[in-house]
């Protein structure tokens, strides 16, 4: 299993560059950031001194959307830091959610995600692709490579990643939903006469290693708040009790109110209070690091490539040499 660490782009962008870096000594292999450009400082400027500052780490975001870049500009700027660093990126995307509420704008269309994916990774990797009725290629690309890893929860999003993408991000470590998840996705692969193992699994959520379970359940709250807005976005289009999505990804959000972006994905975050504790401990992953240890056995036996780890709170330094000395040589 890979271990990849999840920051968001908070000034000053020197810190965001120091943490890969200690991430990647730690033996993490993917340094993955939030892509909201108004939330927070511009990403692929940022992946650019993360890339010069360390030798192994694949960068991405977790995750871009279709609709803040047009997909030519988003292809180019990943051949553009592939071609300086050798193949080093990975696309995560989705809808969107932060990124384009912010800008007063609706998440995109599954139709304009599944083309996006298409167009942006033949586009990196040099090849023509289609936009609009436009016939384009990126003619200095060479020997590209750009993964394209998609977010999905919902059931018709699940399928367009077993269908189209080249990893699936579950953003949530529960077990059951993530196994249930992965069937979803590997299903959609066989029907699309895919290899299903050929989408790599990527489960992000928060670490927090320590005794205290009542302090690190504070500090990755706001986390429940977060995946409950894609949650109220399946409700909303399925209902509260569809067949179609588990009731144990959708039922804690009935006491919901609203949610404000200016406080998304931070410790603290007030919008969050509804998140009750057996979320935060079904979602996150707290304790010593035997119960890191024991979740991450679950999920890799439920075929997880990736265990990405969102460090929003108060130990980022401490979680990541916790990882690097204590778990990560574990599943080398």
């Amino acid at each position: 299993m890979d271990f990849g660490l999840v920051l968001q782009t908070d000034p000053p962008a020197s810190q965001v560059v120091g943490l890969m870096r200690r991430a990647e000594r730690n033996g993490f292999r993917y340094g993955w950031t939030f892509d909201s450009s108004v939330l927070w400082q511009e990403p692929f400027v940022v992946y650019s001194r993360i890339l010069e500052h360390t030798t192994r780490l694949t960068v991405g975001p977790m995750v871009t959307n279709p609709g803040t870049r047009t997909w030519e500009v988003t292809a180019s700027t990943f051949a553009t830091l592939n071609d300086m660093y050798g193949n080093r990126t990975v696309c995560g995307i989705g809808r969107g959610d932060s990124a384009m509420r912010v800008a007063g704008r609706k998440p995109n269309t599954l139709a304009r995600l599944g083309e996006a994916i298409d167009v942006i990774r033949d586009l990196a990797e040099g090849r023509e692709a289609d936009i609009g009725g436009q016939t384009l290629r990126l003619p200095w690309v060479r020997d590209g490579r750009l993964p394209v890893w998609m977010a999905a929860y919902g059931p018709k999003a699940l399928a367009l990643a077993g269908q189209k993408a080249d990893g699936f991000i579950l953003q949530l470590a529960d077990p059951y939903l993530t196994r249930w998840m992965i069937k979803a996705v590997r299903d959609a692969a066989a029907d699309a006469g895919r290899d299903p193992a050929d989408v790599k699994i990527c489960v992000a959520a928060p670490a927090y290693v320590g005794d205290d379970l009542a302090h690190a359940r504070e500090q990755c709250r706001w986390f429940g708040g977060m995946v409950g807005n894609h949650v109220a976005d399946l409700v909303a289009r399925y209902g509260e009790d569809s067949s179609m999505v588990p009731a144990a990804l959708t039922s804690y959000i009935k006491a919901r109110k609203g949610y404000d972006y200016s406080h998304h994905g931070r410790a603290g975050n007030p919008d969050t209070a509804f998140v009750p504790d057996e979320i935060v401990d079904r979602f996150c992953l707290l304790g010593p690091v035997d119960a890191h240890l024991e979740r991450l056995r679950e999920l890799r036996e439920l075929g997880v490539d990736q265990f990405a780890v969102y460090a929003m709170h108060d130990a980022r330094e401490d979680v990541i040499d916790a990882y690097g000395s204590s778990v990560i040589p574990r599943f080398s």
